[in-house]
């Protein structure tokens, strides 16, 4: 991956690149992953299900319901979180939070990676169920294309979504280039000087006492007329 930044983000606010996005791997893993979903719950709703001659629908897996529960149901959670993921792709970029963003990842990499085990489990259950199915117990001409597609699409969803783990991984150990959050300082800003002592002007150093004020001499002058010396105890 050769994207920088923040968990594989640049810094938040950035313009957002359609055509980028678009052509990154996770982006094509994604849209994989949501159309081989979208097949596999599909192929089972629709032609997974064949009657015996009465109204009672049998799974065409080998007449086990849960075979068929089961591939619909990993494959309508797939469906939803692709679109989601997808998503927070797109929305991720304008996280600004740096904990909030290896949430997201680190959410991710859980999911995928649990999807990406529960995908395998599927794809060998309906493997199984398959290959004990008797063409004398159910007519498979009419359901037999389905099953199978749901099947091989089941093994590419186990392709994609480790992909997708893969990816989420890597970005997640690409962490957080804190320049990207740091100001750069101005050039034009000149540094502060600290302001000049009390007794320091430039070059010259002034004394402290030199603007004292004379001391009060009492004189026969300064007396008023009529003053008294006040007598001594």
């Amino acid at each position: 991956m050769d994207e920088v930044g923040s968990f594989g983000a640049g810094r938040a606010g950035s313009a957002f690149d359609l055509i980028a996005f678009v052509k990154r791997p996770q982006t094509i893993l994604r849209v994989l992953a949501w159309i081989f979903s979208m097949v596999v719950f599909a192929s089972i709703i629709n032609e997974g299900y064949v009657n015996m001659g009465s109204e009672r629908l049998h799974c065409v897996f080998n007449k086990n319901t849960d075979a068929c529960n089961y591939g619909i149901t990993i494959g309508i959670v797939a469906f939803i979180a692709s679109v989601l993921l997808l998503a927070l792709d797109v929305y991720f970029p304008q996280i600004s939070s740096v904990k909030d963003r290896k949430r997201a990842v680190l959410l991710e990499v859980v999911f995928s990676g649990f999807w990406t085990f529960l995908w395998f489990v599927g794809f060998c259950f309906l493997a199984n169920q398959w290959s004990h199915t008797s063409p004398k117990e159910l007519p498979l001409e009419q359901a037999s294309d389905a099953a199978r597609a749901a099947i091989a699409f089941s093994f590419f969803s186990i392709l994609t979504w480790a992909g997708l783990t893969v990816c989420a991984i890597q970005r997640f150990l690409l962490g957080t280039d804190m320049t990207l959050f740091t100001i750069e300082p101005v050039a034009s800003q000149s540094p502060k000087q600290p302001y000049p002592s009390n007794d320091m002007i430039g070059q010259t150093t002034i004394p402290v006492n030199a603007y004292q004020s004379p001391p009060l001499i009492e004189t026969m002058e300064t007396r008023p007329p009529d003053y008294k010396i006040p007598p001594a105890f």
